[in-house]
């Protein structure tokens, strides 16, 4: 007869906090969806960026940042939903400390012993300048598919002309976002 009273006293206070539950989360909680951009909703924007006395990793950073599209509120890994990017001036850019000189890229032919080597400064007397500013953003961005569209949408001039005026680019001041980005 008690162990009766007792089941029951449990049963009815165990129902009491489940109900209670039901009411207070129902109440309480406020239950969001991820936002998860389709490819239609897309707008690119062009924006023009001057390397003239740039720093080269501070300039790579902002470039990778909006090819990938991380600066937009409704960034999406998956999608490549960054803006075009135009970089003029890409022989000023620069390079701090001794990185002129000592930095050293590698690249290998595939061939036994085809270990290639340069650094900078032999890349600006062969006007690739648009390599180094390229080398620096591109492995900034993820390797695969979605990255080398993400690159694509990079363009490097290393004169002051380019070719996409008609797109109408939005000047972007990378001075005015920090001014160690600029060199002194």
């Amino acid at each position: 007869m008690i162990s009766q009273q007792i089941l029951k006293n449990t049963i009815n206070i165990s129902f009491f906090y489940y109900f209670i539950d039901l009411i207070f989360s129902s109440m309480y909680v406020h239950r969001m969806k991820t936002f998860s951009l389709k490819r239609e909703q897309i707008k690119k924007k062009w924006l023009l960026i001057d390397a003239d006395k740039a720093v080269l990793g501070r300039l790579a950073v902002i470039s990778a940042t909006i090819l990938r599209g991380k600066n937009k509120p409704e960034y999406t890994p998956n999608q490549d939903c960054g803006d075009n990017l135009i970089i003029i001036n890409s022989d000023k850019v620069h390079l701090t400390g001794n990185k002129e000189k000592e930095k050293i890229y590698y690249r290998h032919t595939g061939f036994p012993g085809g270990l290639k080597e340069t650094n900078p400064a032999k890349l600006k007397a062969k006007n690739k300048s648009t390599d180094i500013i390229k080398l620096a953003i591109k492995r900034m961005i993820p390797k695969g598919p979605l990255g080398s569209q993400q690159l694509s949408n990079c363009k490097i001039f290393s004169g002051s002309e380019h070719v996409h005026k008609a797109q109408n680019p939005e000047v972007l001041d990378i001075a005015k976002l920090n001014n160690k980005n600029l060199s002194r």
